[in-house]
Order: C-alpha cells, then structure tokens, then sequence
C-alpha cells in the first residue's frame, strides 16, 4: 500500500505544481483527476501539510508548495505518507519453538534494513521537480 499512497501523493504534488489556476484544486477536483475518493485525497494532503510539504487554503483550496519542486525530495514525500517509515515486514507470528523463525527473522532484518537504507538514499536523490519534468516530457 505503501507504493499507492506515494504515487497518489506525487500525482497531488505534481497538480498543485502544475495547476496555474490554484483556486481549482479542491479535494473533488484532483480526486477526479487522480481517479480516486475525495477522502484519500484529504488524507493525503493531511500528511503532505504536517509533513511540511503544502500549505491549504480554506477548505483544501488554494492549495500551494511550501518549497520549489527542485527542493522537494521523493524521501520527504514517502516518509509523509508512510507512517511507519517500513518498505518491509517481517512476519512475527511463527512457532516461538522454530528455530528457523528465530534465525530468519534476525538474518531478514538485517537484509531488509540493508535494503530500506538504498531506498531511501536513491529517494533523496530524486526530486520532485525531476518527477514533473520527466512527465511532461512525455506527453
């Protein structure tokens, strides 16, 4: 889910980028365009806003970028929409007797703390103005 929450809140913070006519993005008018409830989308900007990265008008209109989109990386936008800050889990409920799912939660752990570091180096890499470019070069 983790995925979804972070390409819906790019697609957001690419149309409050985008949009000239700031007055037009309410919570209906992206959900419509994102393809999706006007509810996830006031979730979204509820962690976008407390994570710093928009600021809402009255009603959720006017929404605006609180920095330039070269300035916004893909990393501030995942940990602002993933609580938890977990790309991986690991299954807690085997056997307490298996010794394998001892070992193997301790050997996953390290495999997927290894994994999550690369991830969120190469997200602090990318920002959100190289997400917007990219996109319009492709129209």
């Amino acid at each position: 889910m983790v995925n979804h929450r972070m390409s819906v809140a790019l697609h957001i913070l690419s149309l409050i980028a985008l949009t000239e006519q700031k007055e037009q993005l309410t919570s209906d008018w992206i959900a419509a365009r994102v393809n999706t409830n006007p509810v996830v989308i006031r979730r979204l900007i509820a962690s976008l806003n407390k994570a710093g990265l928009v600021k809402a008008g009255r009603g959720l209109k006017g929404l605006t970028l609180t920095k330039e989109t070269d300035q916004i990386t893909l990393l501030e936008v995942y940990r602002a929409v993933s609580p938890d800050h977990e790309l991986f889990s690991i299954y807690e409920e085997h056997h307490t007797s298996c010794q394998i799912g001892r070992n193997l939660k301790g050997n996953l752990r390290e495999v997927y703390d290894t994994l999550q570091n690369k991830m969120e180096h190469e997200l602090a890499q990318i920002t959100l103005s190289m997400v917007v470019d990219q996109s319009c070069l492709e129209r």
